[in-house]
């Protein structure tokens, strides 16, 4: 990989503190467009933190606050004048377990265009079945659309979820370990999903799975808790490299399993 990629995101000497507890401490590192980046490190590190520190899903959380940047396209997504909403359009999340609303699987990736004003029917027939070719679900579901969401299988109802992300349209897609609750030929099938969809999306995945990353991600962050307990960068580098020769002492050992 060149050094002349685009970059997407920038984080800049990011901090989150939850009222009086720091989470992340100062965190610096580029999102580069059209790939995907992996955010790795044990239970507490502040992985997740970190991943909706990317759109602003912290801000949900009471007390939250944080010091840095954090650049969509050279613009803080944090200035007093950025519009949340559309934030969190351009930037769009998939949870850890499948959480289709429960409405028909039509309506659930009809959503969101809704929500932005897409009325007409014809228009929106298209989204929805693009966003779940692009899902790699519409041949399973494409003759039972009113049929509920909530019946499909955890696989199914992942990757309608990720069609419900994708239906409006956005820059950047979080994966908050979008696997975890899945057996392993649904997540096989996400992983490849990802591969595909990052032609289309910058993507940014949170995982315990360090095999996973090392199989889905073009580069890796590596989070450790720092001595105060707040999550700091570690190493950030192309995945290749870190987990063949990686800088950090602390990295070689996570990866070898001597910790974490």
């Amino acid at each position: 990989m060149t050094q002349s990629l685009a970059i997407k995101m920038v984080i800049r000497r990011l901090s989150v503190f939850y009222k009086s507890f720091q989470a992340l401490h100062e965190v610096d590192m580029p999102v580069y467009e059209h790939h995907v980046t992996a955010i790795i490190g044990p239970s507490g590190c502040g992985k997740s933190t970190l991943l909706r520190s990317l759109n602003r899903m912290n801000d949900l959380v009471p007390g939250s606050r944080i010091k840095g940047e954090v650049l969509l396209d050279g613009e803080d997504i944090y200035d007093p004048g950025q519009d949340v909403v559309d934030v969190r359009r351009r930037v769009g999340m998939v949870f850890q377990r499948p959480n289709p609303f429960p409405m028909s699987i039509y309506d659930n990736v009809a959503f969101g265009p809704k929500l932005y004003g897409i009325k007409k029917q014809p228009v929106l027939d298209g989204i929805v079945e693009e966003s779940l070719r692009a899902a790699a679900l519409w041949d399973d579901v494409k003759d039972k659309l009113k049929q509920s969401g909530m019946a499909l299988s955890g696989g199914q109802q992942q990757r309608l979820c990720i069609a419900r992300a994708i239906a409006i349209q956005p820059e950047v897609l979080l994966m908050d370990e979008p696997a975890s609750a899945l057996d392993p030929i649904a997540t096989l099938r996400i992983e490849e999903l990802i591969a595909e969809l990052k032609q289309r999306f910058t993507i940014v995945i949170v995982t315990h799975n360090m095999q996973q990353a090392a199989r889905v991600s073009d580069y890796t962050a590596f989070l450790m808790m720092n001595d105060q307990r707040a999550g700091e960068l570690a190493e950030f580098s192309e995945t290749a490299i870190l987990f063949t020769t990686p800088k950090d002492k602390r990295t070689e050992d996570y990866i070898t399993g001597r910790f974490g």
